[in-house]
C-alpha cells in the first residue's frame, strides 16, 4: 500500500470515527431532550439547531470513508459490457470529474466558512458560531477529494497497463 493509500485510509477512518461520534451525540441529545421534556417539562433549548449542525458535520466527515470503501451507488451495468480499456477510460473520466467537482466544492465551502467567520454568523436560537461547522464540512470534503485522487491514480494505472 503506497503513501497516498495509507494517508487516505487513515484520514477517512479517523473522520468516520468522528462522524460516528456526531451521530451518537445526536441520538443522546434527542433522547435527553425528550426525557427532559416529558418528566421535567424543561426541554433543551436549541435542540433542533444542534441536531442539524451535528448531522451536517457527521455526513460531511463520513463521505471520505464511504468513498474509500466504494460504498456509493455505482450504475455501471452499461459500462460492464464494454472492453477493459474503455471501462478504464470511463473510470478515469468519472474520477477526474468527481475530483474536480468535490475539490472545488471543498474550496468554496471553506471560503464560505471564512466569510461566515468574518461576519460572525451565528445560529438563530443558540447563537452558536456556524463557521466551525462549515469548516469541518469543508475538511470532510477535502478528505473526500484525497480519496478521489487515490481512486484517480488507481484508475490511471489500470488505463495505462
Amino acid at each position: 500500500m503506497n503513501k497516498l493509500a495509507r494517508l487516505a485510509k487513515g484520514v477517512s477512518q479517523q473522520l468516520d470515527y468522528l462522524a460516528g461520534l456526531c451521530i451518537i451525540a445526536v441520538m443522546l441529545l434527542v433522547v435527553c431532550n425528550v426525557l427532559l421534556r416529558v418528566f421535567w417539562h424543561r426541554p433543551i433549548l436549541g435542540t433542533y439547531e444542534y441536531v442539524n449542525m451535528l448531522t451536517a458535520v457527521g455526513i460531511g466527515l463520513a463521505l471520505a470513508h464511504c468513498a474509500y470503501h466504494n460504498g456509493h451507488i455505482a450504475v455501471d451495468f452499461m459500462i460492464e459490457r464494454l472492453s477493459k480499456k474503455i471501462q478504464a477510460a470511463a473510470d478515469v473520466l468519472t474520477n477526474v470529474i468527481a475530483l474536480s467537482f468535490w475539490s472545488m466544492s471543498a474550496w468554496y465551502v471553506a471560503k464560505y466558512a471564512g466569510t461566515m467567520l468574518e461576519s460572525n454568523t451565528v445560529s438563530p436560537t443558540t447563537q452558536v458560531p456556524l463557521s466551525p461547522v462549515v469548516y469541518m464540512i469543508a475538511f470532510g470534503l477535502m478528505a473526500l477529494s484525497l480519496v478521489l485522487s487515490l481512486r484517480l491514480t488507481e484508475s490511471l494505472k489500470r488505463a495505462f497497463r
